[in-house]
């Protein structure tokens, strides 16, 4: 099949590194022809690294060279986290399928008109919530969905971390839900498909020991279910770094936990599940499963995209699902209270 031609706006988002090498790894079904450097126009608090190497020998754009590209069916928005909704609207009143990073923005109300553009338009859009592409995640969604532990009732998880050292906590620090907003809502994708609407979301901003109360790098949300209570923590001053990321999650009939949440050396993500009584294709006892290695974080995601694009497949995420899941974090962050 023809490739889908696609451009990446921004570069400074966390992830637009590995979203672009990721496209890159695709030349089967990507042609990328071109990106949009938002260091020329974008304000916002952003975080990154490289900004040079993902990009080299790919033509460089200007936004508006990017919009007018012949033929253009899709983005990518890297843009910092604050400028992600405004620029993706941009790109919905043009008609362009979308991958745009993750948050939704300080101001659910924009979120939601991007949304119901988007649906109005028929326009595939995905959240760049990097689970999404990760076979343990889907497992846990699955288990929870057909009761394979019975009915969950305790849901533990974590998105500690300990890279960046000071600019890391200083660019935290512009968020007013701090650590919470930026990755809490990684999880909160997650819990949202498994569990749903939640009745309740409390939020805990704390800053770690050293840090004034303005930079909340140490946050915890909890999500009250009728039957289940979900504890999510962030904390960017974890010395286990991302190999500490854990999963816990127990049910009537059994538990699952993994540890860490993701891996990329070539080993598999080692998931234990531990039943009371047999459940699905498992007999009651403790199991160890494995999940094969993942290339990259992005790569499943990336492919799922071509295929809505294409038509092959809708799209498993309803923009729904997105609102809900960006209510949630925001209500888990501080910015609005839980209706």
């Amino acid at each position: 099949m023809d490739r889908i031609r696609i451009a990446q706006i921004g570069i400074t988002h966390e992830h637009a590194n590995g979203k672009m090498y990721s496209l890159r790894k695709l030349p089967e079904v990507f042609d990328i022809v071109g990106y949009v450097d938002d260091r020329e126009f974008s304000k916002s608090p952003r975080f990154g690294n490289d900004f040079v190497k993902p990009y080299e020998g790919l033509r460089k754009l200007t936004l508006d060279e990017a919009f007018n590209m012949p033929g253009l069916q899709a983005v990518t928005v890297e843009v910092p986290n604050n400028e992600l909704v405004p620029v993706a609207l941009r790109c919905m009143e043009r008609n362009l399928a979308m991958h745009m990073d993750k948050p939704g923005g300080e101001d659910l109300a924009l979120y939601k008109t991007l949304l119901d553009g988007c649906k109005e338009r028929n326009l595939p859009f995905q959240m760049g919530f990097m689970f999404r592409g990760n076979p343990a995640f889907q497992f846990c969604i699955a288990a929870i969905r057909n009761k394979l532990i019975g009915e969950v009732f305790e849901l533990e998880a974590d998105m500690n971390h300990c890279y960046g050292g000071e600019p890391y906590q200083e660019y935290i620090g512009k968020f007013a839900g701090g650590i919470m907003y930026n990755l809490g809502c990684h999880l909160i994708d997650f819990v949202a498909a498994a569990l749903g609407r939640p009745e309740n979301v409390t939020p805990f901003l704390k800053s770690a020991p050293g840090y004034p109360a303005a930079i909340r790098n140490n946050c915890m949300a909890v999500l009250e279910y009728p039957h289940a209570t979900v504890t999510l923590r962030s904390c960017s001053k974890d010395i286990a770094d991302t190999d500490g990321r854990r999963m816990k999650i127990v049910g009537t009939n059994g538990s699952i936990a993994f540890n860490p949440l993701e891996r990329f050396d070539g080993k598999p993500v080692e998931l234990s599940l531990n039943l009371a009584a047999a459940a699905g294709e498992f007999p009651a006892g403790k199991h160890t499963l494995r999940f094969p290695p993942q290339a990259d974080r992005y790569e499943a995601q990336l492919l799922e995209l071509a295929r809505i694009i294409r038509g092959e497949i809708a799209n498993p995420y309803t923009y729904e699902h997105d609102y809900l899941v960006h209510e949630v974090t925001l209500a888990a962050a501080g910015y609005n209270r839980w209706r």
